[in-house]
């Protein structure tokens, strides 16, 4: 994927939904569809499509503009609890195989006979993630203990990761050191309950490797 030189354009997405021009590198490459206008930076409307998709990075060596003129805006994710988090889900194209296992834990964990299509994740994934009004993130309260591996939260101010029952504060370094908290105490949730639904019936995200070696 091919970046201009100079100042890095504004496509990193934190947990929180919000994009930012940050030099830091992920594991996923993204779209919301075109976001941005013709001098390359992002308006204020950053909801137009339902279809919030996380890619892989390379597809078949093929590069291309990160923010070609009217088409899509390419978004990058430290890795896929942070895509997650902010409401995006695997790509049925490029990450197909991705794909077919979160659409079977989405029905798994709602007693769905069959996995349901794209579209129809989407619209229930758009209701969670987004006010409609301030078109601010929608976030849940949730226990600790009742979160999935994978989860993101809130913790002293700054997003983290739910791992094997500890957090794990999130930075564009890396996963800080993981510190262990009561079962019983409750965080902000940022990862929506959609997502976490997946989460919690099996479906393993891409994690960065400070995530891993904690």
């Amino acid at each position: 994927m091919r970046h201009d030189a100079g100042m890095p354009l504004q496509n990193r997405v934190l947990p929180t939904q919000e994009i930012v021009a940050e030099p830091g590198r992920g594991l996923l490459m993204g779209n919301r569809g075109s976001l941005h206008n013709a001098d390359r930076r992002l308006g204020t409307t950053r909801w137009k499509s339902k279809a919030w998709i996380c890619c892989v990075l390379d597809w078949k060596g093929v590069q291309r503009d990160p923010m070609p003129p009217g088409r899509w805006t390419a978004l990058f994710f430290f890795d896929e609890a942070v895509a997650l988090a902010a409401g995006h889900r695997p790509c049925a194209y490029c990450r197909r195989r991705d794909f077919l296992l979160y659409a079977g834990a989405w029905a798994a964990g709602r007693g769905l006979a069959a996995r349901p299509r794209a579209i129809e994740m989407d619209a229930q994934l758009h209701l969670e993630r987004v006010e409609p009004r301030t078109r601010r993130q929608r976030t849940t309260v949730g226990e600790l203990g009742e979160l999935p591996d994978g989860a993101m939260i809130r913790y002293d101010g700054s997003p983290a990761l739910v791992l094997g029952g500890s957090v794990l504060p999130w930075s564009w370094q890396g996963y800080g050191a993981a510190s262990e908290e009561p079962g019983h105490r409750q965080f902000e949730v940022l990862t929506p309950p959609a997502n976490l639904v997946v989460l919690k019936a099996g479906f393993t995200p891409l994690l960065h490797l400070s995530a891993i070696g904690n």
